[in-house]
């Protein structure tokens, strides 16, 4: 799942465009997002007021029986978002896991329409959020005890929401790990990736924080992850792991904390985009400042005699030595011009008439 923001961009583009349109326009559209989310969105334009919206994506979680489903009670908060615009079509769309049935006449106009069609490009981030919350709440409401006697409690759930992104997630005494491994194809991602994991680890164990959740890193992956595919435990920047204590999910706490993990390789990648950016924008303005520095002790103007014609034409010529050279050498030429004044015969002006011309 490799973007940030809940609701997705195409999804609203497309809605507000047809709810904004003067004319009844008529639809078929399927799209990808990020690799793993498809939708298909339909309108006609014998019925312009009416939306069909289908949506599917990658879920393939092991150890829980969400891996497939869609869990009832998000229907229900699908339908509250707006009462009397989303309808739910069951059966869904072939090949997709839910199809919902907008009415748009029945959305209020102004600020509140925009509202409306926001929280229904959001369907998807409730799908995917639901099955990482329903699992925290599963693992961390068990008793103690009831988890050491099931093992398969213990046992690490393998969550897969992009496919080439999947972590994992077990169960430890009194607290719930996610494992996160990393991988990145260019070598200087892996530079700026590992920089940003260990300044990570540096400021979670500060006292500010220290009820967020306590990450770690290591360059091989834990004990619990033995058995698990090698390809996802063959890494080049090692593993990033989280401690969910039952604080992280009480409440609306929850929802942030299903969200953050979701999101994390996400947020990764952004880091290291704009660190590269801003790395590049300081070097370039490093080597601006350097050559016009280097420009600035070069072009330094030093007057040559030349000879041209039989006259002594001066010429600027520009020389590339440096400062204290510089001076060493106009010292120099200023004793040598004395030093030739001084051998030049006085010439005084008007004894010319004094000559005798030798014959």
């Amino acid at each position: 799942m490799a973007y940030l923001k809940r609701s997705s961009p195409t999804l609203k583009e497309t809605l507000l465009k047809i709810y904004r349109a003067e004319k009844p326009i008529e639809i078929d559209q399927h799209f990808y997002e990020f690799g793993s989310i498809q939708y298909h969105i339909k309108c006609s334009v014998l019925d312009s007021n009416i939306v069909y919206i289908s949506t599917s994506t990658l879920l393939e979680t092991q150890g829980t029986v969400m891996s497939n489903e869609i869990l009832s009670d998000i229907y229900e908060v699908i339908k509250n978002i707006a009462v009397g615009v989303i309808d739910i079509v069951d059966p869904p769309r072939l090949g997709f896991q839910l199809t919902l049935k907008l009415h748009l006449d029945n959305i209020p106009r102004g600020k509140e329409a925009i509202k409306i069609i926001t929280k229904i490009s959001e369907i998807q981030a409730l799908i995917l959020s639901s099955q990482l919350k329903e699992m925290l709440k599963r693992l961390n409401f068990q008793d103690n005890s009831q988890a050491m006697n099931n093992n398969n409690n213990n046992w690490p759930i393998r969550i897969v929401y992009h496919p080439s992104e999947p972590f994992y997630v077990f169960r430890q005494p009194e607290k719930i790990t996610a494992v996160f491994p990393m991988n990145f194809k260019d070598d200087s991602d892996v530079v700026i990736a590992m920089s940003f994991f260990q300044e990570l680890v540096e400021v979670g164990s500060q006292k500010e924080i220290e009820k967020a959740p306590q990450c770690s890193w290591s360059p091989v992956p834990p004990f619990q992850l033995r058995g698990e595919p090698v390809q996802d435990l063959t890494t080049n920047a090692g593993f990033v792991s989280f401690d969910i204590t039952s604080r992280h999910v009480e409440g609306k706490r929850l929802d942030k904390t299903v969200w953050n993990l979701l999101n994390f390789y996400a947020y990764v990648k952004y880091h290291i985009k704009c660190s590269r950016g801003y790395i590049q924008r300081r070097m370039r303005k490093r080597m601006d400042s350097l050559v016009k520095q280097q420009l600035n002790n070069t072009r330094l103007e030093e007057e040559a005699p030349q000879k041209e014609n039989g006259r002594c034409k001066y010429v600027k010529e520009l020389v590339k030595v440096p400062k204290g050279k510089l001076m060493m050498q106009q010292r120099c030429k200023d004793m040598t011009r004395r030093v030739r004044i001084s051998k030049f015969r006085i010439k005084i002006n008007g004894c010319a008439r004094f000559r005798f011309n030798q014959r």
